[in-house]
């Protein structure tokens, strides 16, 4: 497609790109919601800059890409806006805390019907520190060899959020220091079986979809079984040449296509508050 409402400045050679020439905070025509849902296929994760969107508005950007759903293991919202999650990071100025998303991953993998893409808006940023990290992974699964390609073929990977959502998960535990308020939940422990090469319902192509948060093993292998493949795969779709690095400045809006991308969030801002507005787009079941 040619662009003729907006301009598209890639990131880097992996994925992302920064959009340019549109305001979102105000009702967008048809041709240049095409373009931006053009931009969006061809790179993965898009970036605006200095959008002053409210709660509304950022809701309304969100269903141009389809329905909005809600994270169920996160309470802290926007009052009148249930589907806008906050996510906050207060100051601590003397112990490293968690960091929500500080891993690499794929949001809600742990989901029947995982989301199809998050949109994320910067209220709040340090001064310094703070990016978050987006890798392709078409390319993490197009660089296999065929030998690999040909092992991964049908093989199935259970996904469960215990560790981050159960009990004794990592961020239930730990609310104080991000300033998200998360609780557990039963679904916490249902797990749920994915390919580990999905194919991308609008693109056709074939993706990795496995990640570190909430792939637990390979469906009818124990864990001991499934590590070594999963840490080949782990460390082989984070390679640099795979991703990009966004730096985060006031009114950023980040999309990215939680299909084919994973991201990580860099905790690296100790003693800085941050408050992320996030947005989740509902998907479909990975096949």
């Amino acid at each position: 497609m040619i662009h003729e409402r907006i301009e598209v400045r890639p990131t880097v050679g992996a994925l992302g790109a920064e959009i340019f020439g549109v305001d979102l905070t105000e009702a967008l025509d048809n041709r240049t919601t095409e373009e931006i849902h053009d931009a969006f296929r061809r790179h993965l994760v898009i970036f605006f800059r200095e959008q002053k969107l409210t709660p509304a508005s950022l809701k309304a950007f969100g269903r141009l890409f389809g329905a909005l759903s809600q994270v169920s293991f996160v309470q802290s919202v926007v009052p009148e806006h249930p589907e806008v999650m906050v996510i906050r990071r207060e100051p601590d100025p003397t112990t490293p805390k968690i960091n929500f998303g500080n891993a690499w991953h794929t949001d809600m993998s742990f989901a029947a019907a995982p989301p199809k893409a998050t949109l994320l808006q910067a209220k709040e940023i340090p001064e310094h520190g703070g990016d978050t990290m987006f890798a392709n992974m078409y390319l993490a699964y197009d660089t296999l060899s065929d030998g690999m390609k040909r092992m991964l073929e049908g093989l199935r990977a259970m996904h469960c959020a215990v560790d981050v959502y159960g009990p004794q998960g990592r961020v239930v535990n730990d609310e104080d220091a991000r300033g998200t308020v998360v609780h557990s939940a039963p679904e916490a422990l249902d797990e749920r079986e994915h390919p580990v090469v999905r194919t991308h319902p609008e693109t056709g192509r074939k993706c990795l979809y496995v990640n570190t948060v909430y792939t637990k093993r390979l469906a009818g292998m124990s864990n001991e079984e499934s590590a070594p493949l999963l840490k080949f795969l782990y460390q082989h779709q984070s390679r640099a040449e795979f991703t990009c690095r966004f730096r985060w400045q006031e009114n950023s809006v980040a999309l990215w296509d939680n299909r084919c991308a994973q991201h990580y969030a860099l905790n690296d801002y100790l003693g800085h508050r941050r408050v992320m507005h996030r947005v989740t787009i509902a998907g479909e079941r990975p096949v």
